[in-house]
């Protein structure tokens, strides 16, 4: 039995998801960007802090809500594309969702309810924190393989960068099948501009627009946090909710708006889904672009500075202190939020036609060329 007392809120319904992560809402752990990147150069881990979660301007929400429209209906396609290709893939019925937090939340929660509802499948979904350098939270992963001995579990997220995440994935599925855990370490994502997932509904760098905002469209949830002055190794790795947000919430009509269109996109869900292997060989062109990029742009040619990806570089302009970003064409109606988020906070803009992304985000750093 799964004790839920020490887990942290959210504002999604239980039947939803359930976040296996410790509650640290009463720890003030927040940081300015200049804080948490001075922390950075210093050797500190991202997920020691928080950066500070800012209200949405008017314009930044009026985008978003544009993008809402323009896009439900495609994303509930993708959404009913990679849950068929997992129900295929895992050659069962009895799936686990394994949700990685926060991007992976909402889009687990869209792949539960079709299934329910298209497939007539009860999957469970858990969220869970997976950190670069530190790995997934092993102990939630040991707490859903008790709780489902002989369930195939599907780790889930929205999209790929550069492939980071999917090799601290694979890192740790091997640590854990070291133990007897019997995992696989298929990602499955709505977009795989990346190349590094083996189950994806469309390589295209496209525009998620769960991507423009923060915890306000992801159940009021943080970043997660992994401190040793709050934590212990017996506790899964934390987050906070944010209760000030909640008239700011739009994360149950996120859901809610592109669910809705699960209907009409059936058909051609169907005839796609189709259209797949079992799953897709991971080509890492992302990583290679990346490289590029990074040995371009840095002395050191430090990959971590270069966020790939529409979704990556609208996270970027959120959370870090960029330098620049690249974009293959301003006039694409996917970048207009990240174009308006550079004139808010007054980052250039480079124009690269042939940019392999529809965008690239490069972070702050001494060695810049």
């Amino acid at each position: 039995m799964l004790k839920t007392a020490d887990l942290v809120k959210t504002s999604y319904s239980p039947e939803d998801i359930t976040f296996l992560l410790k509650d640290m809402s009463k720890i003030q752990i927040e940081s300015n960007v200049d804080t948490r990147e001075k922390a950075f150069s210093l050797g500190h881990h991202y997920s020691e802090s928080l950066p500070i979660e800012y209200r949405p301007s008017e314009e930044y929400l009026h985008l978003y809500n544009q993008a809402m429209l323009q896009l439900s209906s495609y994303i509930a396609q993708l959404v009913g594309i990679v849950t068929r290709r997992v129900h295929k893939y895992a050659k069962t019925d009895h799936v686990v969702i394994v949700s990685l937090a926060r991007a992976g939340s909402p889009v687990g929660i869209l792949m539960r309810r079709y299934a329910r509802s298209f497939l007539d499948l009860d999957w469970p979904h858990f969220s869970v924190s997976i950190l670069r350098g530190k790995g997934i939270d092993e102990n939630a992963i040991k707490t859903i393989r008790e709780l489902y001995p002989n369930y195939h579990l599907q780790f889930v997220d929205g999209w790929t960068g550069k492939g980071a995440i999917q090799k601290e994935l694979t890192k740790s599925i091997q640590k854990l099948n070291q133990q007897g855990l019997h995992l696989n370490d298929d990602l499955a994502v709505l977009s795989d501009p990346g190349g590094c997932a083996a189950l994806y509904s469309t390589r295209e760098d496209i525009l998620i627009p769960n991507a423009f905002l923060n915890s306000t469209v992801s159940g009021l949830i943080s970043r997660t946090i992994l401190n040793n002055s709050f934590q212990s190794r017996e506790d899964y790795h934390g987050a906070k909710y944010y209760a000030d947000l909640e008239e700011e919430d739009v994360s149950n009509a996120f859901v809610d708006q592109i669910s809705a269109h699960f209907l009409a996109q059936e058909k051609a869900i169907l005839t796609r889904s189709k259209e797949f292997p079992i799953k897709n060989e991971r080509t890492w062109l992302g990583m290679q672009v990346a490289q590029e990029i990074a040995h371009k742009y840095y002395k050191n040619s430090d990959l971590t500075k270069v966020k790939p990806s529409v979704g990556e570089t609208t996270r970027t302009l959120l959370r870090r202190k960029p330098y620049k970003i690249l974009l293959r064409d301003e006039s694409d109606e996917a970048v207009k939020h990240i174009l308006s988020l550079c004139q808010e906070k007054n980052i250039p803009i480079e124009i690269i036609p042939d940019l392999y992304y529809r965008a690239i985000g490069l972070i702050e750093s001494e060695e810049l060329i």
